[in-house]
Protein backbone atom coordinates (compact mmCIF):
# COMPACT_ATOMS: atom_id res chain seq x y z
CA UNK A 1 0.00 0.00 0.00
CA UNK A 2 2.99 2.53 0.95
CA UNK A 3 4.38 2.59 -3.10
CA UNK A 4 0.66 2.76 -4.38
CA UNK A 5 -0.18 5.83 -2.02
CA UNK A 6 3.13 7.02 -2.56
CA UNK A 7 2.88 6.75 -6.80
CA UNK A 8 -0.76 8.20 -6.24
CA UNK A 9 0.06 11.21 -4.50
CA UNK A 10 3.53 11.96 -6.87
CA UNK A 11 1.05 11.59 -9.54
CA UNK A 12 -1.84 14.01 -8.34
CA UNK A 13 0.88 16.35 -7.05
CA UNK A 14 2.13 16.77 -11.09
CA UNK A 15 -1.50 17.45 -11.82
CA UNK A 16 -0.74 20.18 -9.55
CA UNK A 17 2.06 21.34 -10.66
CA UNK A 18 0.60 22.27 -13.77
CA UNK A 19 -1.60 24.86 -13.02
CA UNK A 20 -0.29 27.89 -15.02
CA UNK A 21 -1.43 30.55 -11.95
CA UNK A 22 2.19 30.26 -9.85
CA UNK A 23 3.24 32.82 -6.81
CA UNK A 24 6.31 32.59 -5.01
CA UNK A 25 7.40 29.70 -7.38
CA UNK A 26 4.77 27.38 -6.65
CA UNK A 27 1.88 26.23 -8.56
CA UNK A 28 -1.06 27.81 -6.78
CA UNK A 29 -3.04 24.29 -6.92
CA UNK A 30 0.11 22.58 -5.22
CA UNK A 31 0.28 25.01 -2.65
CA UNK A 32 -3.38 24.72 -2.20
CA UNK A 33 -3.29 20.76 -1.38
CA UNK A 34 -0.19 21.61 0.61
CA UNK A 35 -2.55 24.10 2.96
CA UNK A 36 -5.19 21.13 2.82
CA UNK A 37 -3.34 18.44 3.75
CA UNK A 38 -1.66 20.42 6.52
CA UNK A 39 -4.62 21.30 8.26
CA UNK A 40 -6.10 17.87 7.78
CA UNK A 41 -3.07 16.65 9.60
CA UNK A 42 -3.23 19.25 12.26
CA UNK A 43 -6.96 18.48 13.22
CA UNK A 44 -7.03 14.75 12.88
CA UNK A 45 -3.06 13.82 12.99
CA UNK A 46 -3.64 10.25 12.56
CA UNK A 47 -5.65 10.51 9.40
CA UNK A 48 -5.04 7.81 7.25
CA UNK A 49 -3.35 8.14 3.59
CA UNK A 50 -6.11 7.39 1.84
CA UNK A 51 -7.97 10.36 3.43
CA UNK A 52 -4.49 12.04 2.79
CA UNK A 53 -4.64 11.48 -0.61
CA UNK A 54 -8.38 12.83 -0.95
CA UNK A 55 -7.25 16.03 0.61
CA UNK A 56 -4.56 16.42 -1.68
CA UNK A 57 -6.60 15.84 -4.72
CA UNK A 58 -9.35 18.79 -3.58
CA UNK A 59 -8.51 21.24 -6.23
CA UNK A 60 -7.50 18.83 -8.93
CA UNK A 61 -6.87 20.73 -12.47
CA UNK A 62 -9.23 23.21 -10.90
CA UNK A 63 -7.83 25.67 -13.61
CA UNK A 64 -9.12 23.76 -16.75
CA UNK A 65 -12.67 24.88 -15.96
CA UNK A 66 -12.76 28.30 -15.30
CA UNK A 67 -15.90 29.65 -12.87
CA UNK A 68 -16.39 32.23 -16.55
CA UNK A 69 -17.42 29.01 -18.98
CA UNK A 70 -20.64 28.82 -16.91
CA UNK A 71 -23.03 31.73 -16.12
CA UNK A 72 -22.12 34.11 -13.75
CA UNK A 73 -25.94 34.23 -11.55
CA UNK A 74 -25.87 31.67 -8.49
CA UNK A 75 -27.40 28.64 -10.68
CA UNK A 76 -23.78 28.85 -13.03
CA UNK A 77 -21.91 28.65 -10.39
CA UNK A 78 -23.49 25.57 -8.24
CA UNK A 79 -23.42 23.77 -11.94
CA UNK A 80 -19.54 24.83 -12.37
CA UNK A 81 -19.42 23.85 -8.74
CA UNK A 82 -21.08 20.30 -9.20
CA UNK A 83 -19.13 19.75 -12.22
CA UNK A 84 -15.70 20.23 -10.92
CA UNK A 85 -16.39 17.92 -7.76
CA UNK A 86 -17.08 15.02 -10.28
CA UNK A 87 -14.14 15.46 -12.63
CA UNK A 88 -11.97 15.85 -9.70
CA UNK A 89 -13.20 13.06 -8.01
CA UNK A 90 -12.94 11.04 -11.39
CA UNK A 91 -9.55 12.17 -12.15
CA UNK A 92 -8.37 11.55 -8.64
CA UNK A 93 -10.52 7.73 -8.64
CA UNK A 94 -8.21 7.16 -12.00
CA UNK A 95 -4.65 8.41 -10.70
CA UNK A 96 -5.33 6.31 -7.48
CA UNK A 97 -6.13 3.47 -9.69
CA UNK A 98 -3.26 3.42 -12.08
CA UNK A 99 -0.64 3.95 -8.80
CA UNK A 100 -2.20 0.64 -7.52
CA UNK A 101 -4.19 1.97 -4.92
CA UNK A 102 -6.75 -0.66 -4.31
CA UNK A 103 -10.08 -0.22 -6.20
CA UNK A 104 -12.45 0.56 -2.68
CA UNK A 105 -9.66 3.40 -1.49
CA UNK A 106 -9.68 4.87 -5.04
CA UNK A 107 -13.59 4.76 -4.85
CA UNK A 108 -13.13 6.28 -1.10
CA UNK A 109 -11.11 9.17 -2.67
CA UNK A 110 -13.72 10.26 -6.03
CA UNK A 111 -16.39 10.21 -2.96
CA UNK A 112 -14.67 12.83 -0.63
CA UNK A 113 -13.46 14.99 -3.31
CA UNK A 114 -16.54 14.38 -5.21
CA UNK A 115 -18.14 16.09 -1.58
CA UNK A 116 -19.94 13.04 -1.64
CA UNK A 117 -19.57 11.91 1.39
CA UNK A 118 -19.98 15.36 3.53
CA UNK A 119 -21.79 14.25 6.00
CA UNK A 120 -19.16 11.40 7.35
CA UNK A 121 -16.53 11.98 9.20
CA UNK A 122 -14.00 11.48 6.87
CA UNK A 123 -15.90 14.23 4.49
CA UNK A 124 -16.15 16.65 7.30
CA UNK A 125 -12.39 16.35 8.31
CA UNK A 126 -11.60 17.63 4.82
CA UNK A 127 -14.42 20.35 4.51
CA UNK A 128 -12.87 21.43 7.81
CA UNK A 129 -9.80 21.19 6.53
CA UNK A 130 -10.99 23.47 3.06
CA UNK A 131 -12.90 25.92 5.08
CA UNK A 132 -9.66 26.72 7.66
CA UNK A 133 -7.54 26.93 4.12
CA UNK A 134 -10.15 29.41 3.05
CA UNK A 135 -10.09 31.63 6.26
CA UNK A 136 -6.82 31.32 7.00
CA UNK A 137 -5.25 32.03 3.50
CA UNK A 138 -7.39 32.86 0.85
CA UNK A 139 -10.16 35.56 2.68
CA UNK A 140 -7.64 38.38 2.02
CA UNK A 141 -7.50 37.68 -1.43
CA UNK A 142 -11.17 36.93 -1.75
CA UNK A 143 -11.90 40.77 0.07
CA UNK A 144 -9.82 42.07 -2.50
CA UNK A 145 -11.56 41.05 -5.08
CA UNK A 146 -15.08 41.42 -3.73
CA UNK A 147 -14.99 45.05 -2.53
CA UNK A 148 -17.84 46.52 -3.37
CA UNK A 149 -19.33 43.95 -0.59
CA UNK A 150 -20.71 45.69 2.84
CA UNK A 151 -20.15 43.95 5.89
CA UNK A 152 -23.39 42.14 6.15
CA UNK A 153 -23.07 40.28 2.85
CA UNK A 154 -19.41 38.95 4.47
CA UNK A 155 -20.76 37.97 7.37
CA UNK A 156 -23.58 35.89 5.66
CA UNK A 157 -20.50 34.64 3.94
CA UNK A 158 -18.79 33.89 6.85
CA UNK A 159 -21.39 31.88 8.48
CA UNK A 160 -21.85 30.07 5.61
CA UNK A 161 -18.50 28.99 5.75
CA UNK A 162 -18.62 28.57 9.73
CA UNK A 163 -21.80 26.57 9.44
CA UNK A 164 -19.73 23.59 7.14
CA UNK A 165 -17.41 23.25 9.98
CA UNK A 166 -17.64 20.83 12.86
CA UNK A 167 -17.97 22.74 16.32
CA UNK A 168 -14.09 21.66 16.97
CA UNK A 169 -13.09 23.28 13.55
CA UNK A 170 -15.18 26.33 14.47
CA UNK A 171 -13.27 26.88 17.62
CA UNK A 172 -9.95 26.63 15.61
CA UNK A 173 -11.20 29.21 12.86
CA UNK A 174 -11.97 31.65 16.03
CA UNK A 175 -8.64 31.58 17.13
CA UNK A 176 -7.16 32.03 13.54
CA UNK A 177 -4.62 34.97 13.71
CA UNK A 178 -6.72 37.02 11.10
CA UNK A 179 -6.42 40.85 10.65
CA UNK A 180 -8.69 42.53 13.47
CA UNK A 181 -11.53 43.56 10.47
CA UNK A 182 -11.30 39.54 9.86
CA UNK A 183 -11.68 38.52 13.14
CA UNK A 184 -14.86 40.88 13.88
CA UNK A 185 -16.35 39.93 11.18
CA UNK A 186 -15.76 35.92 11.98
CA UNK A 187 -17.08 36.80 14.87
CA UNK A 188 -19.98 38.08 13.83
CA UNK A 189 -20.75 35.34 11.67
CA UNK A 190 -20.13 32.59 14.76
CA UNK A 191 -22.70 34.75 16.88
CA UNK A 192 -25.70 34.75 13.76
CA UNK A 193 -24.69 30.81 14.46
CA UNK A 194 -25.95 30.60 18.32
CA UNK A 195 -29.29 33.00 17.66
Amino acid sequence: MTDAVTMARAAIDAVHRRDPEVHDGIPDELAYADAVEAWLLRLHPAADPVLRLAARAQHLERWSLPRTSYPADRAGYLRWRTEQYRRQGALAARLCREAGIAEADALRVEALVAKARLREVDGQAIEDAACLVFLDRELAGFAAGHPDYDAARYVAILAKTLRKMSPAARDVALGLPLPEAFAALLRSAAATLRT
